[in-house]
């Protein structure tokens, strides 16, 4: 079965949620749903990456409303993991509660495991702000703070550290480097960050989420508001930090999934349909509802 042909890959603290709150699940499947069968890996790439996120029979809800039901996956360490799936089908909401953004929505909660190598993420316990040191977010749009160049990359090692101002310098520039931005910014840092690109911007906003030392880096949709061009700059970016950070990326481009991620999760109607590597998952889905989604049957 050759679904689709695969693209080489290149080289304010908030208020803390009720996350023990309990619903009865509905476990009926309509008959567009089906059961998550994950994908045997056979990647060697996936094969050798020690888990880093590990999901359990997770639930979330917005008030009454079940926004994500019993889902299971194994989210690699330092590799590249797409989530796919139609518009409002969970895969954000599940991205949020990776670094507890849904705690800031009024009724979200959810039960089940959520855990971040030991750290139970669903813990009242949890430091939120520590989690997001650890876990960097980059939205759809480029959200720069309307300060310099200098200061948005400098603001998250400001808060959280104690550092002189050669060394916060020095970070700035390798932050921006890793961001492949340091070139093109290098001799305007204190110009305003709203100046640049939307490109920029975005790599910006990278750079600005690696500079407190993250392990994680999520991405919500990243290259759906930029040209082409500026995507293919992402898209570079992601294959050169995969290395050195676990990645998570939100997308509606099965080309960019294809291109960029090692493990892909197929999530229809806030269930988990299918995950597995990436190019079983586009060329030998073992489920016919991932083979209609991503050969454009629907979605």
């Amino acid at each position: 079965m050759n679904v689709m042909t695969l693209e080489m890959k290149s080289s304010t603290e908030p208020t803390q949620p009720d996350t023990d709150a309990t619903m009865d699940v509905d476990s009926s499947v309509s008959d567009k749903q089906v059961e998550h069968k994950p994908t045997p890996v056979v990647d060697d790439v996936l094969a050798s990456a020690e888990t880093t996120i590990t999901v359990r029979d997770f639930c979330s809800w917005y008030g009454s409303f079940q926004a994500l039901h019993d889902l299971d996956i194994d989210i690699p360490g330092r590799r590249v993991t797409a989530f796919i799936g139609p518009s409002g089908c969970g895969k954000s909401t599940f991205l949020r509660w990776i670094n507890r953004m849904n705690d800031l929505i009024p009724g979200a909660r959810a039960s089940g495991t959520l855990r971040l190598h030991d750290d139970d993420l669903l813990s009242r316990a949890i430091d939120v702000v520590d989690l997001r040191q650890r876990v960097g977010m980059v939205f759809q749009k480029p959200n720069p703070f309307p300060k310099s160049i200098y200061d948005n990359v400098a603001f998250g090692p400001k808060l959280h550290f104690r550092m002189k101002r050669q060394d916060l310098d020095e970070l700035v520039e390798q932050s921006l480097r890793r961001a492949a931005l340091w070139d093109e910014v290098k001799d305007r840092l204190k110009d305003s960050a709203l100046g640049l690109s939307g490109g920029q911007q975005q790599r910006l906003c990278i750079a600005r989420a690696i500079s407190v030392g993250p392990e994680i880096l999520l991405m919500d949709e990243p290259c759906s508001a930029l040209d082409p061009k500026s995507t293919a700059r992402i898209e570079e970016l992601i294959a050169d930090l995969r290395d050195q950070y676990t990645i998570i990326i939100v997308t509606h481009n099965m080309q960019q999934a294809a291109r960029v991620s090692d493990l892909t999760a197929y999530f229809f109607e806030g269930k988990l349909i299918e995950s597995g590597a990436t190019d079983m998952i586009f060329t030998q889905p073992t489920n016919s509802h991932t083979e209609d989604y991503i050969s454009g049957r629907f979605g």
